[in-house]
């Protein structure tokens, strides 16, 4: 690892000394070229995951290609120097700007259930950032850091700015983080994010971290039903449901909850589940035992709890099957409610009014993303920000995280920082401002020794110049202020 990392550096070093524009040229070429192979991605995602070739085209092919073309577009702009607006007059022969510096040499871990999606935002920021890219995978996904390298390298990316790094998850982060790169980006589950910040602390190195979500879908009573309907099962059901922004809770005004929970049941029982090879199914299957158990224990929990499943939908006979399922009833304390699902799965729950929808939606450790349906958009923008989550949708839900121009991220538990948008190329490196002194030919600053009473009153001066009450203040204040400023130019005290 630390000759991968030194080989990055090597690399890093010459590709951050290019103006932003010719980075953004190697972008383009990746979003044409993710187009151009859109077919076959898909198909390499499709059977690294389970997910259909629906779900790869439309939540990571067509999104990631979007973005890096957008990221490219802005880039030269928001990375460009700036020049800083004065903030007193007393700062008069000084000129500032910002300037944007990479990092390095940027470690990214990303997950299996987006492992196209998710981490080319990331790459593709951080390579515009003007660092170079150490990409883990999940193991499972191997086949799919295959692909981004060859999009990158087809792109004409320069050898040793993307490595992939082949560990397994749980040594991946220690590894890099020893080697010594210089910041670190993970998307996985909250107990790990945990223990990466943590270790990543000891050696100073930013982090940002995506984490879990179990994330509320709030129907008030003059929704259009039908679409809240329609829109439920393909933003919790999509990808088999293992998608961090997923709808999990679903809290509907008891006004239309019969007529809500009859659509959705309806919805779900109409869905063709399992695996992808004719187009022939809506939701593909779960991605690996693991969460087969998990279901199984969330299930069980539920049902143990007064919960019951109240639709299911049609399932194809195959190993990681499993059908999507309508829960209703049982206690608070299900862990339904308080995790994150990560499955074919969704809870529906009837509330009285706006204010318990909002106190329900709220409750939990997680807060990643959320959803507020109304015909009244302003009533649904006025409960949005009520909402503890970092991404809110009206009237639709999960497809946020395919627009490019939009912040991505978590409030508590589901993580720290932003990636995606403005906001994340901006993180992927550092703010540098730069002073200038366009007087340098005078001996002095205002505030340089020696010091005495002289200079004292001459700043009280100038503080009575800036801030005065009045114009006769100001006046009085103007030749001991001025008198400072001569001293600038003498070459004694």
């Amino acid at each position: 690892m630390a000759a991968v990392v030194q080989k990055a550096r090597a690399a890093q070093s010459g590709w951050a000394a290019l103006p932003v524009r010719r980075r953004a040229d190697v972008a383009r070429r990746m979003a044409r070229e993710i187009a151009r192979e859109a077919d076959e991605i898909s198909e390499v995602i499709s059977r690294a995951t389970g997910k259909t070739r629906l779900d790869a085209l439309s939540t990571e092919v067509l999104p990631a290609a979007i973005a890096a073309r957008y990221y490219a577009r802005i880039a030269p702009r928001l990375m460009a120097r700036k020049r800083v607006r004065r903030s007193s007059i007393l700062f008069f022969s000084k000129v500032s700007w910002v300037e944007q510096a990479p990092f390095g040499v940027v470690g990214i871990i990303s997950p299996w259930n987006y492992p196209f999606g998710i981490p080319m935002h990331e790459v593709t920021a951080a390579l515009l950032g003007g660092n170079a890219v150490l990409l883990k995978v999940a193991t499972m996904a191997e086949p799919v850091g295959r692909v981004i390298e060859r999009v990158a390298r087809a792109a004409d990316l320069p050898e040793g700015l993307l490595s992939l790094v082949p560990l397994p998850g749980e040594r991946a982060g220690d590894a890099m983080l020893a080697a010594g790169i210089d910041r670190l980006c993970f998307t996985g589950s909250t107990e790990v994010g945990r223990q990466l910040m943590v270790r990543a602390g000891a050696r100073l190195i930013p982090v940002s971290l995506e984490l879990g979500g179990n994330d509320p879908m709030i129907v008030l009573e003059d929704a259009n039903l039908e679409r809240a309907a329609a829109g439920a099962l393909w933003a919790g059901l999509s990808n088999a449901g293992q998608s961090c922004a997923g709808v999990e809770r679903i809290y509907v005004a008891e006004p239309v909850y019969q007529r809500f929970r009859d659509l959705l049941a309806d919805g779900i029982r109409r869905l063709r589940v399992g695996p992808d090879r004719d187009f022939s199914v809506d939701v593909g299957t779960l991605s690996n035992e693991e969460q087969m158990e998990k279901m199984k224990e969330l299930l069980a929990d539920a049902e143990s709890k007064g919960a019951v499943v109240t639709a299911r939908s049609e399932t194809k006979p195959a190993g990681l099957c499993h059908p999507a399922l309508l829960l209703e009833r049982g206690e608070d304390s299900m862990r339904i409610l308080r995790e994150e699902i990560f499955g074919p799965l969704l809870v529906l729950r009837p509330v009285k009014d706006e204010r318990e929808a909002v106190e329900r939606a709220n409750d939990s450790r997680l807060g990643l993303t959320a959803s507020v349906w109304s015909a009244d958009r302003r009533r649904a923008r006025r409960v949005a920000s009520q909402l503890a989550a970092g991404t809110v949708t009206i009237n639709d839900h999960l497809m946020s995280h395919g627009m490019a121009e939009t912040p991505w991220g978590g409030f508590k538990d589901s993580g720290i920082g932003r990636t995606h948008g403005a906001a994340g190329l901006l993180a992927m490196s550092q703010t540098r401002a730069v002073v200038d002194e366009r007087l340098h030919r005078a001996p002095r600053n205002l505030w340089w020794y020696p010091h005495d009473r002289k200079v004292y009153d001459g700043l009280r001066a100038a503080l009575d110049l800036v801030f005065g009450r009045g114009i006769g203040a100001r006046l009085k204040a103007l030749p001991r202020a001025a008198g400072l400023i001569l001293r600038m130019f003498r070459r004694s005290g």
